[in-house]
């Protein structure tokens, strides 16, 4: 019997998923993409546009566990960080809050207030579609850059664990994001007790509405839709961090609200969120459709005003901008 999809994603729109197979141990996730090598692996659905159509084939990645720092791709990422963290592990404190699997950090290599968890991965282990192994890949085998890897490139790879390097103590890493710092009153680059890092990190993000909570609306979304650009020159007034590509990031948000999109615009059930630009929200109702007319809406709009062509974060299954 058909499933339905869309519950099981932050965005809550897809349709349904002709066969679902929920594996809650590693064996039985090698084993289902074995038997179905072009399924669909969805993991907490937090970063992901389903199409209204539906999927043939999904595989729900389930499985669960810690084992020294080595942690299974179903376990929930944020539980992970609070569990790391209790146990005396710092590193990842920054990146609190945000949602989906730890099996999913690797492939978006997710970062936020001035971290990427590229940073503290020891190394991935993957099931190789092609190959049709189990294969242990190093920091540097999995091609991290900004929020992207070698598993986002390509769908060759299934992640089933990831092994962190952390190390033990109580202060945090070096604060490296001003609005983090201000908050906690340090100066930037210095750092802080590892656990209110963490509590200032989630009260940010809830107050941007990236933080999942059935009381904010604005939450039901995959977080920011499009990635800070990188370009040769920032546009005059522009927020800008140099790259080590050698070029700039700018700010995304700034491009958007530049370029006539202020909070909450969008009349229909999608629209941007009313805290800020960043996210594309599911205001009930909408569909796959819904949402990526809003993105390519915001994003045309960028592109005809400062010539800067924005790129979407979360994958967008059966369909592109």
């Amino acid at each position: 019997m058909p499933t339905p999809l869309a519950p099981l994603t932050t965005l809550r729109v897809g349709g349904p998923a002709e066969e679902l197979w929920e594996c809650t141990t590693e064996a039985a996730l090698v084993e289902a993409v074995r038997e179905a090598p072009d399924a669909l692996v969805l993991g907490g659905g937090s970063n992901v546009v389903l199409p209204d159509d539906g999927v043939p084939q999904v595989v729900l990645v389930r499985n669960r566990g810690l084992q020294k720092l080595t942690v299974q791709a179903g376990e929930d990422w944020d539980a992970f960080v609070a569990a790391s963290l209790a146990e005396g592990y710092v590193g990842l404190e920054a990146l609190s809050g945000i949602p989906g699997t730890v099996g999913a950090s690797p492939i978006q290599n997710i970062g936020a207030y001035g971290a990427e968890v590229a940073g503290c991965i020891r190394s991935v282990r993957a099931y190789d579609r092609v190959a049709r192994t189990v294969a242990e890949l190093t920091a540097a085998d999995c091609g991290f850059s900004y929020r992207t890897s070698a598993f986002k490139a390509v769908r060759r790879w299934v992640v089933l664990a990831v092994t962190f390097d952390l190390v033990r103590g109580t202060q945090s890493a070096p604060v490296r994001y001003a609005e983090l710092a201000g908050l906690l009153d340090v100066p930037l680059g210095s750092s802080a007790p590892a656990d209110e890092v963490r509590a200032a990190v989630l009260e940010l993000r809830a107050g941007k509405g990236m933080v999942l909570s059935p009381d904010d609306p604005d939450s039901v979304s995959v977080g920011s839709f499009f990635t800070n650009p990188l370009v040769r020159e920032a546009p005059a007034g522009a927020p800008s961090w140099p790259d080590p590509s050698g070029r700039v990031k700018v700010s995304e948000a700034w491009l958007i609200e530049q370029s006539g999109f202020p909070k909450g615009w969008g009349s229909g059930p999608a629209g941007l969120s009313t805290k800020h630009t960043l996210a594309v929200v599911n205001r009930g109702g909408a569909t796959a459709a819904d949402v990526l007319a809003c993105a390519r809406e915001v994003r045309s709009g960028v592109q005809q005003r400062f010539g800067i062509t924005l790129e979407n974060e979360p994958l967008i299954v059966g369909d592109s901008l």
